[in-house]
């Protein structure tokens, strides 16, 4: 047995997959530069190896949440553009200006820190205004945007920044048709006009997430972020399957069966009995649980394939372990359980584990613990 199928638990991670899906969006994007999103460690599929191998696909920024995410990518030696965006008073503004981080703006608190992080370091500021244009979390009101561009634009003419972004995010791109939508894109293309006719110069104007830049080509603008979607999975069932865009699930998670035995009829099958056996059956023990990501909400609903066959978790979902009734099947221990992938074999996919636990895939990926190792395939490029 390799060492990868002694395993108890592991992820996965096609990174072949995810240069793929890189340049599917790249085409997509309508000319556009395209920013692959590594949040959250990479949507939980490994933010270092993820970035690397979206930068060889093409991808010409990378993106992060907070500053720390950003810092440690640089701290592992990559390179080129890369912006993070979630800011609090008294962040590493100074760092992310030394190690020449594009940063997020939304507010004249965090003007004036960067202002003053640009000065400790001697440096200018790269700085993206972002603008609130109906979402309603992060970014600056329309009616408090003149007084920010206008700050802004002061502490360019004073050397201490200059504004290379204007950016916006949507709230409903994943619903299609949503009125929201062309909202949205007016108050951004106003917005932006503004700024630029009090001289605002940007390298990039963008609000198109993954939803819309498969769907809604006059987002584009001059940059697309890209997050679930460069790993392969749909932003939401309405607006298609991974397949239905050219795209491959990156993350195939699996567990290798930690036991399998015969019980008898009207056995009670995990906490509170939530599940009795109906006859004579074998049960299988998945050595993964809610510690490692699993989500309880998908008791007696997840989907997972053993020995060819896909079945549906018997009962609660525990910290470290679930249990699968073979009806009979004797796998034996150590065979693997698929609980989701790209469906080469037949597999589940996240989407449906979204659907079982009543999420979206986005959480069901994220969610997976760090005791579950990331096993990175296919790091080496293509040549061809």
């Amino acid at each position: 047995m390799n060492e990868t199928a002694s395993l108890r638990a592991r992820a996965e991670i096609d990174l072949a997959a995810l240069r793929a899906n890189v340049r599917v969006l790249r085409e997509r994007a309508s000319g556009a530069q395209l920013m692959a999103v590594v949040k959250s460690d990479g949507y939980g599929h490994g933010a270092l190896p993820c970035a690397r191998a979206a930068q060889e696909a093409g991808a010409a920024w990378l993106g992060t949440a907070t500053p720390q995410e950003a810092l440690a990518l640089r701290e592992a030696g990559i390179g080129g553009r890369l912006m993070c965006w979630l800011w609090t008073p008294g962040g590493p503004w100074r760092e992310a200006v030394e190690a020449d981080i594009d940063v997020s703006v939304s507010a004249l608190w965090a003007l004036r820190e960067v202002v003053a992080a640009a000065g400790a370091a001697g440096r200018t500021a790269r700085v993206h205004l972002k603008a609130d244009t109906g979402l309603g979390r992060n970014g600056c009101q329309p009616a408090d945007w003149p007084e920010l561009v206008s700050a802004a634009r002061a502490a360019e003419e004073a050397g201490a920044l200059r504004v290379v972004g204007l950016w916006s995010h949507f709230a409903c791109a994943d619903e299609p048709g949503h009125p929201s939508i062309e909202a949205q894109l007016t108050v951004f293309r106003d917005m932006v006009a503004y700024a630029e006719k009090e001289g605002v110069r940007p390298e990039v104007r963008h609000i198109a997430n993954s939803p819309a830049t498969l769907t809604v080509p006059e987002s584009h603008f001059d940059l697309v972020r890209t997050g679930i979607a460069m790993y392969g999975l749909s932003p939401s069932p309405e607006l298609g399957t991974p397949a239905d865009f050219g795209l491959r699930p990156v993350m195939t998670l699996s567990a290798s069966l930690a036991l399998v035995k015969e019980v008898p009829p009207g056995h009670g099958i995990s906490y509170g009995h939530h599940y009795t056996t109906s006859a004579e059956t074998t049960l299988a023990l998945v050595p993964v649980g809610y510690a490692d990501g699993v989500p309880r909400h998908a008791s007696g609903r997840g989907p997972v394939l053993i020995d060819g066959t896909v079945r549906t978790i018997a009962g609660r979902v525990a910290m470290d372990q679930f249990v699968v009734d073979l009806g009979g099947d004797t796998p034996e221990p150590g065979a693997r359980a698929v609980l989701f992938g790209p469906g080469d074999q037949g597999e589940p996919g996240a989407e449906d584990w979204a659907a079982a636990a009543d999420t979206i895939v986005y959480e069901i990926v994220t969610r997976i613990g760090r005791r579950v190792p990331r096993i990175h395939l296919n790091a080496a490029p293509e040549r061809g």
